[in-house]
């Protein structure tokens, strides 16, 4: 109960994640595009031309396969409980949803851009806003917040981002999107705690 407290968003979050993942796998499988989108992953065609706005939505909370979902929700979990511990839940909620969002946009504004529509889900994008929301946090109490080191985070942002450009099928801009949205929103909602006075270094 104690640990519910600390991060109730994020455990309700990763919850509902699992959830909704093991809800499908008994009717259907989660690696097939077709399922995927008859219960809401995103496709463009389906936003412009059918009007499934709820699509920009539902799919930030479906995924391609267990291990989709399992590196999705171990990022969540040990990220997202940091991130809600220091800037409060409701500011935390608002920045995970948000950001999810912008990076949804930036993914559709890519499909539209280069005129080639594939079937995308997943939390991923939500996840790299609080990760860009994590470095703003970091940089603002020199260089850590928790056991998190802003370099650790920016190591992990290089390789996610070299990974999802070299790796085919990963919706890349919807991460950077993402990212950056959660940074600038970390920029608006977060507030630098008086902390007592100590070292730290990026490590």
């Amino acid at each position: 109960m104690e640990n519910f407290k600390k991060a109730p968003c994020t455990i309700v979050l990763v919850a509902i994640n699992v959830m909704i993942f093991f809800a499908l796998t008994m009717f259907g499988a989660t690696e097939d595009s077709a399922y995927m989108l008859e219960h809401g992953a995103m496709y463009v065609p389906y936003l412009t031309e059918g009007h499934e706005y709820y699509r920009i939505f539902t799919s930030m909370f479906l995924h391609y396969g267990f291990d989709h979902l399992m590196g999705n929700m171990v990022m969540l979990a040990l990220l997202g409980w940091q991130l809600e511990q220091e800037i409060g839940s409701v500011k935390y909620i608002i920045l995970y949803l948000v950001s999810g969002l912008c990076g949804q946009f930036a993914m559709i504004w890519y499909d539209v851009y280069i005129n080639n529509y594939v079937p995308f889900a997943g939390a991923s994008g939500a996840v790299f806003g609080v990760i860009g929301a994590l470095l703003y946090v970091a940089v603002r109490n020199r260089g850590h917040i928790g056991r998190v080191s802003g370099r650790g985070l920016l190591i992990m942002i290089v390789i996610s981002v070299y990974y999802g450009f070299t790796t085919p099928g990963i919706a890349n801009f919807a991460h950077i999107g993402s990212l950056f949205a959660g940074l600038m929103l970390a920029v608006i909602l977060y507030r630098k705690r008086n902390r007592k006075s100590g070292s730290a270094s990026w490590i």
